[in-house]
C-alpha cells in the first residue's frame, strides 16, 4: 500500500442517466462511450446499481440506473482489453450464489476482465422493497464475500449462509481469473477497510462530508490526510492478520464528482480546469497509497461524453504515463 507514483483509471459509464436512454443509457451508447475509453487508454469502465429505490431519495438527487452485469456485459462486447468494474455491486441484495452465478458468468464471457467491487448499501427503504435485510447488511456482505469464493473454488461446496445452504454443489462454469476475479470492498469505515484487508483485493472509499456520510451510512472522509491516515489503519491491520499481499486502493481524485446529472454539464472550460485538478489529485493520492481513480466526466450528450474521454486522455492519462 505505499505509494509507487502509479495510477489506473476507471470511466464511469453513464449508465444511471435514464433520464436520457437512447443518448447515454442505451446499447448503442455503452458500446460507444466503452470502446472509447479503451481507446483513450482508460483501465476500465463502471457501472453503479439500484435495482429500485425509493421515491423519496430519487426525489431528493437520488438516482435510477441500469442492471450493472448487463450494461457491462455490453461494454465487453464491444471492447477487448478494457477492465469491467461493478462501482458498487450491492451483494446484499440477492442470494451470493446467485450473484456468484452471474458475477462469474460475466468474467467468462470478458476473457477474465471483471472487476467486483461490493457494497453493503445504505438505501433502507430499496431493501425492504427487495425483501433483503438492511439491519444486518454489514454480516451478510462479510458472509457473502465467503459464499462467493466458496462457489468459485471448487465441487461439492459445503457452505451455510443465514437462510441458505450449499450441502454438495458445483458451479460451472468457473470464472476465468483464478481464483476468482478481485473483489474491492466500498465504504469509508474502519469495518470496511478491515473487510478488504481480510475477505478482499482492494478498497474504495470515496470523499464524503460530514452530512453526506450520515445520508449514506458510512464514515466521513474529506482530505488526503484523512485517507491517509485509513491507509496507515489498512496497513496496520494487514500487519496484525498476516496479510502480506498488495491491497488496491481506488478513489475519486479532486475536481471531480461521483456522477454528473442534468445541469452539471461545466463545458468545455470547466473541463480544462477539472483536468488540471485532477493531475494534481492524482499525484497526491499516488504518493499516500492510491492505485486507481473513479472517473465520472460530465457531458449531457453522448458527443459530449466522447469529447471529454478524449480530452481526459489527453490532458490526464497522457499527464500521468506510466
Amino acid at each position: 500500500m505505499a505509494g509507487c507514483g502509479i495510477m489506473r483509471f476507471s470511466y464511469g459509464l453513464p449508465t444511471h442517466r435514464v433520464d436520457r436512454g437512447d443518448e447515454l443509457a442505451s446499447a448503442a451508447a455503452i458500446a460507444e462511450l466503452a470502446a472509447a475509453a479503451e481507446a483513450a487508454g482508460f483501465d476500465a469502465v463502471y457501472s453503479t446499481e439500484h435495482p429500485f429505490p425509493d421515491d423519496g431519495w430519487l426525489a431528493h438527487g437520488g438516482h435510477h440506473a441500469l442492471d450493472p452485469l448487463v450494461a457491462l456485459s455490453f461494454a465487453a462486447a464491444a471492447t477487448s482489453r478494457i477492465r469491467l468494474h461493478t462501482n458498487l455491486f450491492i451483494l446484499g441484495y440477492r442470494n451470493p450464489f446467485l450473484a456468484a452465478k452471474g458475477l462469474g458468468t460475466l468474467d467468462v464471457l470478458s476473457d477474465g476482465r471483471l472487476i467486483v467491487g461490493l457494497g453493503a448499501g445504505y438505501l433502507e427503504k430499496e431493501f425492504a422493497a427487495l425483501g433483503a435485510d438492511f439491519a444486518d447488511r454489514n454480516d451478510r456482505l462479510d458472509e457473502g464475500i465467503r459464499a462467493l469464493r466458496a462457489a468459485w473454488g471448487g465441487d461439492g461446496v459445503v457452505f451455510s449462509g443465514a437462510d441458505y445452504r450449499a450441502e454438495g454443489n458445483t458451479m460451472l462454469p468457473r470464472p476465468a481469473q483464478r481464483p476468482g476475479p478481485p473483489i474491492w470492498i466500498g465504504g469509508n469505515s474502519k469495518r470496511a477497510v478491515r473487510r478488504a484487508v481480510e475477505l478482499a483485493d482492494g478498497w474504495s472509499p470515496f470523499p464524503a462530508a460530514a452530512k453526506a456520510a450520515g445520508r449514506n451510512h458510512t464514515a466521513a472522509l474529506v482530505t488526503v490526510d484523512d485517507l491517509a491516515e485509513r491507509l496507515a489503519y489498512a496497513r496496520d491491520h494487514a500487519a496484525a492478520v498476516g496479510r502480506e499481499a498488495p491491497l488496491d486502493v481506488c478513489y475519486i481524485p479532486a475536481g471531480l464528482r461521483m456522477d454528473h446529472r442534468a445541469g452539471q454539464d461545466d463545458g468545455a472550460a470547466g473541463l480544462d480546469d477539472m483536468m488540471a485538478a485532477v493531475v494534481d489529485s492524482c499525484r497526491q493520492l499516488a504518493g499516500v497509497g492510491v492505485t486507481w481513480a473513479s472517473v465520472a466526466l460530465p457531458g449531457e450528450s453522448r458527443a459530449a461524453q466522447l469529447e471529454a474521454i478524449d480530452r481526459f486522455g489527453q490532458g490526464v492519462l497522457a499527464a500521468l504515463a506510466r
